[in-house]
């Protein structure tokens, strides 16, 4: 009798079971929506408190200043030429802002019928939402997820004027679009990119840093790859139409190929200047040391300097580099009002990591109690500028 060997079989493996729906959701938006909600609860509490003078409410606060131009072009559209003053001198009107932003107010009354204030309120809220779950995802792709946590509680909190992104603003949505184009072009997904890049072209001026940081994407995978791929630049392609298309539509309007630079110059003083404007405040205020806004504006400048240099001085993924330093240059490099300097380098994310990769490693009582004091401090003074100085953020 011979025995006859049986073929041999790798033993089987079960694969874990997959997580139920409901877990998978938590562990993508979990923490996102953790935070946005306590944010919330904090902004509007401390803002609540500090509202003061008569007939202002929460929604009057929540819709100020560039607030009421996004909604009165939500409700009734682009003025369809110069604006002058009595005297006849030109100044500023809504064609400075983009039309992203105004189209969401505008959905979101369509399909809610809310009133155009709370329809930009919560136009706000919804690209805020969509910000800091992609954010969470980005960082912890690049980091850690507690390094990922921490950056949310940073962002929607702890930094002065973190408050901007649950105003009726475009700053929440510019940090949507920009964190889903870094996301996507970091999983390689390029025409997601693509079109997330010319979103926020159409966002803001400062779209064109989520452009740069594509950009800068694209070639990373063209080397990477040793040869021309059309995925990544058609992406590039894509993204970089959406600002030139808003500015071209403005000038055709007008009739003035530069209509849209002499707009914003006219009503806001906004011309590159390469930091000259900046660099003679920053002097004069930390020379005189006079109002404690100018003083808490230069300190909180230098600490965005100081964040931005720790965090490119960490090797990383060169395009979020690209995309927070073109934002930082982008802000600094031009004359505008140094009182909106925190707002507009709000959506940066850059300077945010090394002191989110510091409380990542951080003790979790000493991590609690930082996030907290931090967020005490910026939730109030986003409210201290919104209710008690009489300028525009």
């Amino acid at each position: 009798m011979t025995l006859t060997a049986l073929p041999h079989r790798p033993p089987t493996t079960v694969a874990p079971p997959r997580p139920a729906l409901p877990a998978r959701l938590w562990h993508a938006a979990g923490p996102a929506l953790a935070v946005y909600a306590g944010a919330l609860v904090l902004h509007l509490a401390l803002l609540a408190v500090m509202i003061t003078r008569p007939g202002r409410t929460l929604t009057d606060r929540l819709t100020a200043w560039d607030g009421r131009h996004f909604l009165e072009i939500a409700a009734g559209g682009y003025p369809d030429a110069y604006t002058y003053t009595p005297d006849g001198e030109l100044t500023g009107n809504n064609l400075a802002f983009f039309p992203l932003f105004p189209m969401l107010v505008r959905a979101v009354h369509a399909v809610t019928g809310l009133s155009w204030s709370a329809a930009g309120i919560v136009a706000a809220q919804l690209a805020l939402l969509a910000a800091l779950v992609t954010v969470h995802r980005l960082v912890s792709r690049l980091r850690t997820r507690r390094t990922a946590t921490a950056t949310l509680v940073l962002l929607a909190a702890a930094q002065p004027m973190s408050l901007v992104f649950f105003m009726a603003y475009s700053e929440s949505l510019l940090l949507a679009t920009a964190a889903a184009t870094l996301l996507a072009a970091h999983r390689r997904a390029w025409p997601a990119a693509g079109l997330f890049a010319f979103l926020a072209g159409l966002t803001r001026p400062a779209g064109v840093a989520v452009v740069a940081a594509l950009g800068v994407a694209a070639l990373l995978e063209l080397r990477r790859e040793r040869r021309l791929l059309p995925g990544p630049v058609a992406a590039t392609a894509l993204a970089c139409t959406g600002t030139p298309l808003y500015l071209w539509w403005v000038g055709r309007r007008l009739g003035d190929a530069d209509a849209w630079f002499t707009v914003q110059q006219a009503g806001w003083g906004t011309r590159w200047d390469w930091g000259a404007s900046l660099g003679e405040f920053l002097l004069r205020t930390l020379h005189t040391g006079e109002g404690w806004v100018p003083v808490s504006v230069a300190v909180l400048v230098l600490a965005h300097l100081l964040g931005t240099a720790l965090a490119i001085r960490r090797p990383g993924w060169p395009p979020l580099a690209v995309y927070g330093l073109t934002v930082v240059v982008l802000t600094l490099a031009q004359s505008n009002y140094y009182h909106c300097k925190p707002r507009l380098l709000a959506p940066a994310l850059l300077f945010l990591l090394p002191a989110a990769d510091a409380l990542a490693r951080a003790r979790r009582g000493t991590r609690i109690a930082v996030l907290g004091g931090a967020s005490l401090f910026g939730c109030w003074y986003g409210a201290y500028l919104l209710t008690a100085w009489p300028y525009a953020i």
